[in-house]
């Protein structure tokens, strides 16, 4: 269902540089989020529930998901004004799409969709979906200004801007600029397997909230606690950022070449040391160099908590194969694909004990039959 979203296209009555997809948008907007929630806490010294706020993120995806790819502003007033009867079509079609639905998380998802959505949270990621919006319209403003009414739209997510001015204030005061926020979206730019043919293409921004949400559905079913869970997340998240410094490495040349995984993590530590750090408040560099160093490595530190690396990394290979998978069932198949596929199958087998790979994997092959 989250993989989906790759197939759902932003802006496509609009000239486009590149393919904009809701997968890519949720995921640079649960990173805006992330920063918002930050300097909120930060600027304001209120804290922020982050269970909530991740949770109410990945609902708010699957909301977008049941709901397709209607324009937003037909989209926000069919939720306006049948709310309540949009909210039981969405959970009925998620409960249809998902049969064993864990009945917890399906009642607070639709508690999520029944309610006003009036929390701190909330606010944050309205918040966060604007400036990602606001990023990707500013890609294609400039082709698209004989556009009717393209105008209009410029002003109506700026006025949307200015009407969350009371978080994204914080943000601004604490950063001093976007420049985090283009980065990461700039992952939007940088296709999976750019070396072999494949459908739906996926970039590394969308593969990595495809792997943080998994995580996320695994530490609901472990019962983690609050920090764990935030670790997890972001981390997840996260663990392809510094591929905007380096570009990706495909994983049989770094297998293969004797001392280039050691070289390429020194590097990657260096520039990220160097052009990353100097853009996020010195007060949250620790945190953030402990979740976003060695992200696939199981860890408990006193200050920060504990992060389930191994968990996240069988997250990582199981996103992987569906990328490879997927495509093959889309009919789009090479030998890179076939290989990928057996390696990523062969490489989860040391996970087994972490998640329940083995049933995802059936689930995913009943799917493609």
């Amino acid at each position: 269902m989250f993989f989906d979203a790759t197939n759902m296209h932003r802006w496509n009555d609009h000239i486009r540089p590149l393919d904009l997809t809701e997968l890519d948008k949720q995921s640079h907007k649960a990173a805006i989020a992330w920063v918002l929630g930050k300097s909120w806490e930060e600027g304001s010294g209120q804290a922020i529930d982050w269970r909530r706020l991740i949770e109410h993120s990945v609902f708010s995806l699957i909301e977008r998901c049941v709901m397709t790819d209607i324009k937003p502003p037909l989209f926000h007033r069919i939720k306006a004004e049948k709310a309540s009867e949009m909210a039981d079509f969405v959970i009925s079609e998620v409960r249809r799409i998902v049969p064993r639905l864990d009945n917890s998380f399906a009642q607070r998802l639709e508690n999520y969709l029944h309610s006003k959505n009036d929390t701190i949270e909330d606010e944050l990621l309205r918040a966060a979906h604007y400036l990602a919006t606001h990023w990707e319209f500013s890609l294609i403003y400039d082709l698209n200004k004989r556009m009717v009414g393209i105008d209009q739209t410029r002003d109506d997510i700026e006025a949307e801007i200015g009407y969350h001015d009371n978080v994204i204030s914080h943000m601004r005061k604490v950063m001093g600029n976007d420049d985090f926020i283009d980065l990461i979206g700039q992952l939007r730019f940088q296709q999976r397997w750019t070396r072999t043919p494949r459908m739906p293409v996926t970039t590394v921004l969308g593969h990595s909230l495809l792997v943080a949400n998994s995580v996320f559905l695994n530490d609901l079913d472990k019962g983690v606690d609050d920090r764990t869970l935030y670790n997890d997340y972001y981390a997840a998240l996260f663990h392809d950022l510094p591929e905007v410094l380096t570009k990706d490495v495909i994983t049989p040349v770094k297998m293969n070449v004797g001392g280039l995984s050691e070289l390429l993590e020194s590097y990657e530590e260096e520039m990220v040391e160097s052009k990353l750090m100097p853009m996020i408040p010195e007060s949250w560099r620790d945190e953030f160099r402990f979740i976003l160093y060695d992200p696939f490595g199981d860890k408990d530190d006193p200050r920060f908590g504990k992060l389930m690396g191994r968990d996240i990394k069988a997250a990582d290979l199981i996103a992987a194969y569906m990328e490879a998978r997927l495509s093959r069932y889309y009919g789009i198949t090479s030998r890179v694909l076939k290989d990928a596929e057996a390696s990523s199958l062969k490489r989860l087998s040391r996970y087994m004990t972490f998640m329940d790979v083995n049933g995802l994997l059936q689930d995913l092959e009943r799917i493609c039959e």
